[in-house]
């Protein structure tokens, strides 16, 4: 078991909907710690540095345009296995194969072909990153250092 920290993002569409609180609170219910918290006009260049190993593909125009849409909301999350964790509360990137109890398969539904026929990106809710290397590269990104707090909850040590 390693301690990890992770990039999550709750996307336009997640802010619009009024989803923030229920998404963090998937997170400190499985014990995770919020170390880093932010909301964030994202501009279009941001978005294309995230996205950067999509910028060969067809849909990541459509990636910057709707990260850049609205407010977004960025956390850094830390826990035991954070990356796996996570991305296990979140669930799959297409939202229609998110099974139920997932963040995406709580609330949403749409898929890659209705995205590909909107000429838009995927709304599915939420980022979280993929693997350690992409989560360092994303917290850097995202977050300066010193808005990354270390600090200790009471029940941690039941948790992690």
């Amino acid at each position: 078991m390693t301690i990890q920290r992770t990039l999550v993002l709750i996307k336009p569409d997640g802010v619009y909907r009024g989803l923030i609180g229920e998404i963090i609170k998937r997170f400190e219910q499985r014990g995770l710690k919020i170390v880093g918290l932010k909301m964030v006009k994202v501009t279009p260049e941001h978005a294309e540095k995230h996205y950067e190993e999509h910028k060969d593909k067809p849909f990541f125009k459509g990636l910057v345009e709707f990260l850049t849409s609205g407010p977004v909301v960025a956390m850094v999350i830390e826990g035991a296995d954070a990356i796996e964790n996570v991305r296990k509360i979140v669930g799959p990137t297409e939202p229609k194969q998110a099974p139920p109890g997932t963040i995406r398969g709580d609330f949403a539904h749409t898929t890659f072909k209705r995205a590909d026929e909107k000429g838009t990106g995927l709304p599915n809710l939420i980022h979280a990153s993929d693997s350690p290397e992409t989560a360092e590269r994303e917290i850097k990104l995202w977050f300066k250092e010193d808005e990354i707090i270390d600090y200790k909850l009471p029940h941690e040590d039941h948790v992690i």
